[in-house]
């Protein structure tokens, strides 16, 4: 089947308290967003590449392309109010079957065999979702108080979330509600049980301004 790959980037820089949008900020002297798209781009799985952003930010994204000469194929979807009608606009854009990775733009690290593991699970149970253990303790609010939990029943989820394309589609005809804070809840609500692949710890998303610090350690580590 063939695969796509839809890559989310529609964040701004409130959190990382600047004015330029988390995927663009320089990672390694090369903005967070090219990273993401390379390793897709790179993977086995080959996708097709469809970059989700506000219609304000397509120009400044075209003249970075032009700044660093960046030329893997992909094509940009204009993004929407929510992360929801952006996942959805760029689902209209992919016709027939095969397999859709949608990832956040701003987890730069992902690897290739996250990647390649997704699809490949995806081909077999229907979807992919990258998660981890956590390590910490974990507590649940309980009223006016806390209560221990085991962190055993517990995944710390990222993405990619990769789908067959027709679940996915057809989950994402339902109305948004707030509870959908990834594509796994949507398809969940949708009916769908989720199949969970092993994340990497080092798949961070960028977030606030000690994640790109620690992001560029962790890509020259990479890189030795």
């Amino acid at each position: 089947m063939k695969n796509y790959a839809i890559i989310v980037a529609g964040g701004s820089g409130n959190r990382m308290q600047t004015e330029t949008p988390k995927q663009f900020l320089l990672l390694n002297n090369l903005p967070v967003l090219m990273h993401t798209i390379k390793a897709f781009a790179q993977s086995e799985s080959q996708p097709k590449i469809f970059l989700v952003l506000n219609t304000d930010q397509h120009q400044n994204w075209l003249n970075l392309c032009k700044e660093f000469n960046f030329q893997i194929p992909h094509e940009v979807i204009d993004g929407g109010k929510e992360r929801f009608y952006s996942v959805k606009s760029a689902l209209d854009q992919i016709d027939g079957e095969g397999l859709v990775a949608i990832h956040d733009a701003v987890r730069p690290l992902v690897s290739k065999a996250l990647i390649d593991s997704c699809y490949y699970a995806t081909a077999e149970k229907g979807n992919a979702v990258a998660a981890v253990k956590p390590t910490d303790s974990i507590r649940k609010i309980k009223g006016a108080y806390t209560e221990a939990v085991n962190r055993e029943d517990f995944y710390l989820i990222q993405t990619p979330q990769t789908f067959n394309l027709q679940q996915i589609k057809k989950a994402y005809l339902q109305p948004f509600t707030p509870l959908f804070t990834d594509d796994a809840s949507v398809a969940e609500q949708d009916g769908v049980l989720i199949n969970l692949v092993e994340g990497d710890k080092n798949n961070i998303k960028i977030t606030y301004p000690t994640d790109l610090d620690l992001a560029e350690i962790l890509i020259n580590k990479k890189a030795l």
